[in-house]
């Protein structure tokens, strides 16, 4: 497989599916979506971890397409903070999180699979993950099978789906980066946090599990890092 788009949103879990992409393709393609997303300046991580990676990136801007029910669409709506403590799991949410976007993913694959008949790709590579914490049904393998069947009977050519994430947790994820060159240097300028802050919030469902994988692995964040060092200067 020479080629792969990477559905890239400038975050931890997209950033290594780049990298991850870079040592298994000869040739790279990075889609970044903006959404009025209230973490809009993963947007400029984005743009910084393409340049970093050496790989061509475009940005579309869908607007407000998903407005409402979910407070990363809707700014008027609370997003959900999670009390961390050293000696316990954080109580993180079951079923659907209210952070999901309905469509969201369905879209972006969509769209997706145009930019990568366009560029003469063979393959999307996307860092979704079914073992997370809280409910996001467009994350699952079953989702992803089916949306690849749907996709290549809608166009000439074969193309895959690839979930190099899919049953990793996030230590196992935070290890795959430690593993990929320049992931890690990456990692210090995306954004996970879903209220959009520098430094992170800490305490939103994004930020404690990214935290609890760093965490798991042994490792200092390199975000975290940056941010000590920007204060210290």
């Amino acid at each position: 497989m020479a080629s792969a788009l990477v559905v890239f949103s400038g975050g931890q879990d997209s950033t290594t599916c780049l990298y991850w992409a870079k040592s298994q393709y000869e040739r790279v393609h990075a889609v970044t979506f903006c959404y009025n997303q209230r973490h809009a300046i993963e947007i400029d991580s984005a743009r910084k971890i393409a340049a970093m990676a050496g790989i061509s990136h475009e940005i579309i801007d869908l607007g407000a397409i998903f407005k409402g029910l979910s407070p990363l669409t809707d700014h008027s709506l609370p997003v959900d903070h999670f009390e961390v403590a050293d000696s316990k799991e954080p109580a993180l949410p079951s079923g659907v999180a209210s952070t999901f976007v309905p469509g969201r993913n369905i879209l972006f694959f969509t769209i997706a699979a145009n930019r990568a008949y366009v560029h003469d790709v063979d393959s999307i590579v996307v860092g979704v993950a079914q073992q997370d914490f809280g409910g996001y049904p467009d994350c699952r393998q079953d989702f992803i099978t089916k949306l690849e069947a749907a996709l290549v009977s809608g166009l000439d050519r074969k193309l895959a789906i690839v979930t190099p994430l899919m049953n990793m947790t996030k230590k196992e994820t935070v290890e795959l980066a430690q593993s990929l060159p320049g992931c890690l240097d990456a990692l210090a300028y995306s954004t996970t946090c879903y209220e959009g802050l520098y430094p992170p919030c800490g305490k939103c469902h994004s930020c404690v599990l990214r935290a609890k994988g760093f965490a798991e692995a042994g490792l200092k964040d390199p975000l975290l890092a940056r941010a000590v060092s920007v204060q210290v200067r």
